[in-house]
Order: structure tokens, then C-alpha cells, then sequence
């Protein structure tokens, strides 16, 4: 036995199993501490889907076009769980399609969606894998701006201009296979009503093919001004007063004479071709003598407007005898008159026409169709205006208005401190002395318009 205990091989077993046990000791430990710090050895796995996760292209943008890569993809993580949870309220990881390789050729081409800046413990998955991307050479071409409007929109009986563009030309920037499919370039005026006035609006420019497919390009600018000037055809007819009814016993009606004289009418041009004047009722069975009126005009139902609703209406009488009035002409056989009974005859009778003159000596004269000239209009605008000729009427006696002409007649409209846009603006008359005057409408509308750029 003490030969066994004191040879070398049983040493070596003894001295093996004491370290067996103390590493067996310390391990156990060593387990023990880590559960008691809530710590493991063997961490959880799980995985997360993290949806629509950006994408990055790297490519050259100031000659390429790249289409077709999508805007997100989503992304499924796999790792220890702690890491995860990070990972997905951090989102500080990079989805990207490199495409920057100088020598990158033109044309179709299948990319792999790649990641970085992702924790090296965690494993990521990409749905979708893959894209099939387009790459062009990119153009920047200039085109010519249409603008259009829904015409069904008009009210009846008005009319419209052809719209103004400003600026008239943009620059669209894509693939040269997108530039060269362009074949409009649309400024669409949006109008959700009745139009019946000019319309100054911005408008959204788009590209579209030969069957109106909107284009993926890059317009400048991407809206534009538009102009549409809305008018109605107009016509001036003369006021055409219509006696009515019967004057009273002992009442003659020598004149009937209305102002102004004439109307302007507004409707559809075959409207206004049927109507030559326009009829003014007069009932004289109540004057009892001279009489001035205000009667309304009657608008016929073809015609949308008219310049105006009233008239003056004058009205001379005499007094005659009721039996001079009632009685029956009686023939008699008479010798002839002498000169000398015809020669007083013809002076009784020269009161009778002075009277008239007397009552006659204010009187009215219209013209038509005088210019209106806009004034002060600044260098770097534009004045429309919506009807540069109206008509006048001018009061005064009789031997005045037989020497005025239209030259003699001024309409001024001053501009010089208006804004880009509609305005409606005094009239500014200037006539000889002596006369006043009468206008349908003392306003006139202007639009302001800014000029175009030279380039």
C-alpha cells in the first residue's frame, strides 16, 4: 500500500482530480454570480420585420436618370433580442443601390438592395432582394407652354381669348427616353364655375406623351401664369319710343323724344344680329300736359345684359279745343283766298314754330365708337382693356353741338399706379366748353399684365 501511495502515477492522479474539481468548483461559481446579475451565457434569439425602410441611390446625378427603384423595402433582423429593439427605434441603419461606378452602362439592369451601418451581430433580410432599374443619360430641353381651359364653362353668350402663358417657355429636366416621348406641355387653368370675367391665375405645368400619359420629369418653373380675357359681344341699337294708348279730350301729343337715344346690347353675336332697336312703351292716357318720364327698358330674353335699364322720356303737348279736336272736316266751296288774307294767315301762324325752337334750344347729340386711350402705363407692364370704344352723349344748344366732332372728344383712362391684375377705373373725360355729357358706364376695366423677360 505504501508502495502504491508513494508512486509517482498515483500522484499524477490525485493532483488531476483536485483540478478537475477546482475548475469544476469555479465554473459552477462563476454560473451562479451570473444568474444571481440576471446575465446568461447563452443570449435570446428572435427576429424583427422593420417595414418601409428608406432607400439611398448612389449615382451620378448631374448626367444620369435611374428609375424604377423603389422608395422603401422592408427589412427582417435577426439577433439577440436587446439588440433588435435597438436597431428598430433607432433606424440607424442604411438601405442603399449603388450605382456609381463611372463605367456603369446605359439601359436595364438588375440591382441587389444592400446595408450598412447595421450591428455585425445582427443578420438582415431585404424584401425585395432585387430591382430592376433603368439608367438614362439625363437632358434638360426648353419647350413651349400651352395653356387650356374647360370652354363648356363659358356662360352663354360669352366669348373667350386665347389664353396667355408667362413665362411661355420651361425646362424639363429627365431620362432622355422621358424627353423625347414629350409631346405636350399643358398649363391647365382650373375653373369650377361659371365663367363669365377674366380670369388671372397660376396654373400646374405638366408633360405628357402622345396619349396624354403624365411623364416622370422635372419641370422649371412648375406653374406658370395664365391669362384668359372673358368678353361678351356687344351691339348699340337706337331707343325707339312707341306711343300707347289715347291722349285726353282737349290734348294733342305734339313730340315724344327719349334719352339717350341709343343702348348697348350684350349676347351671343346671332342674338344681336336680329335686333336693330329696342322698343320704349308710352302710355299718354293720363298727360295732362308737358311731361318728362323715367321708364324702364324692356330686355328681350335673347339678350344677356343690357348698358342700361331707364330711359328719359320727354313729352310736349298742346291744348287744343275739344270740338276742333272731335269735329268732322267740313268741305265749302270758297272763293280763293287773296294774297293778302294768305300773307296774315302765315304770320298768325309764325308764333307756333319759335315756340318749338324756344322749347328746343337744349338738345342732345350722340357718338359712337370714341377711343379710350390708356395713360401712364409703366415700361414693364401691359394694359388691356376689356372695350377701348364706348359712346357719349353731349348736352348743350343746338349751333354748339353742330360744331363738335369726335376729335373733339378726349377719353382718358389713367393706369399709373395699378397692380398686375383686374381693375375697374374712372373715365376721364375732356370736351368743349359749354356742353356737359352723359356716359352708359363712367368706368372701364383694366388688366395689368406684367411684359415678358427678354432672355
Amino acid at each position: 500500500m505504501d508502495k502504491f501511495t508513494n508512486s509517482a502515477w498515483f500522484m499524477r492522479i490525485v493532483a488531476f482530480a483536485l483540478a478537475a474539481l477546482l475548475f469544476i468548483s469555479i465554473n459552477f461559481e462563476m454560473e451562479s454570480d451570473k444568474k444571481s446579475l440576471g446575465l446568461s451565457t447563452a443570449p435570446e434569439i428572435s427576429t424583427e420585420t422593420i417595414e418601409n425602410v428608406p432607400v439611398e441611390v448612389y449615382y451620378d446625378r448631374e448626367n444620369l436618370v435611374v428609375s424604377g427603384v423603389p422608395e422603401t423595402v422592408d427589412v427582417t433582423l435577426k439577433g439577440a433580442k436587446s439588440l433588435l429593439i435597438n436597431a428598430k427605434n433607432q433606424r440607424d441603419f442604411k438601405v442603399y443601390v449603388d450605382l456609381s461606378d463611372p463605367a456603369i452602362s446605359m439601359g436595364d439592369r438588375t440591382v441587389t438592395f444592400k446595408i450598412s451601418e447595421l450591428n455585425e451581430k445582427l443578420v438582415a433580410t431585404i424584401d425585395p432582394e432585387y430591382a430592376e432599374v433603368n439608367v438614362q443619360e439625363r437632358v434638360t430641353k426648353e419647350f413651349s407652354v400651352e395653356a387650356e381651359y374647360n370652354s363648356s364653362l363659358l356662360e352663354e353668350g360669352y366669348t373667350a381669348g386665347q389664353p396667355t402663358v408667362s413665362p411661355k417657355t420651361v425646362k424639363i429636366t429627365g431620362a432622355k427616353d422621358a424627353i423625347e416621348q414629350i409631346s405636350y406641355v399643358k398649363a391647365n387653368l382650373e375653373i369650377s364655375k361659371g365663367l363669365n370675367e377674366t380670369v388671372n391665375s397660376k396654373a400646374t405645368v405638366k408633360a405628357l406623351d402622345r396619349d396624354l400619359n403624365k411623364l416622370d420629369v422635372t419641370i422649371e418653373p412648375s406653374s406658370v401664369a395664365v391669362s384668359l380675357k372673358v368678353s361678351i359681344p356687344s351691339k348699340t341699337v337706337s331707343i325707339a319710343p312707341k306711343q300707347t294708348g289715347k291722349a285726353k279730350d282737349g290734348i294733342r301729343i305734339t313730340s315724344i323724344s327719349v334719352d339717350p337715344k341709343e343702348v348697348t346690347l350684350f349676347g351671343s353675336e346671332t342674338s344681336l344680329e336680329k335686333i336693330d332697336e329696342i322698343n320704349l312703351p308710352v302710355n299718354i292716357s293720363k298727360i295732362d300736359g308737358d311731361t318728362e318720364l323715367e321708364l324702364d327698358l324692356n330686355k328681350p330674353d335673347s339678350v344677356q345684359k343690357m348698358s342700361l335699364g331707364k330711359a328719359q322720356v320727354k313729352i310736349r303737348t298742346e291744348k287744343v279745343d275739344v270740338d276742333e279736336e272731335n269735329a268732322e272736316p267740313v268741305v265749302e266751296e270758297e272763293e280763293p283766298e287773296t294774297e293778302q288774307k294768305q300773307e296774315e294767315q302765315v304770320v298768325e301762324e309764325k308764333p307756333e314754330p319759335e315756340e318749338e325752337d324756344e322749347a328746343a334750344a337744349i338738345e342732345s347729340k350722340t357718338f359712337n365708337d370714341i377711343q379710350i386711350v390708356s395713360v401712364g402705363i409703366r415700361d414693364d407692364q401691359d394694359a388691356e382693356l376689356e372695350s377701348d370704344v364706348t359712346s357719349i352723349t353731349l348736352l348743350g344748344e343746338a349751333d354748339d353741338l353742330k360744331k363738335i366732332t369726335k376729335d373733339d372728344i378726349n377719353l382718358t383712362v389713367d393706369v399709373s399706379n395699378l397692380d398686375e391684375g383686374t381693375h375697374d377705373v374712372d373715365l376721364a373725360v375732356t370736351v368743349p366748353e359749354g356742353v356737359e355729357w352723359e356716359l352708359d358706364s363712367k368706368t372701364v376695366s383694366v388688366t395689368i399684365t406684367q411684359k415678358d423677360e427678354e432672355t
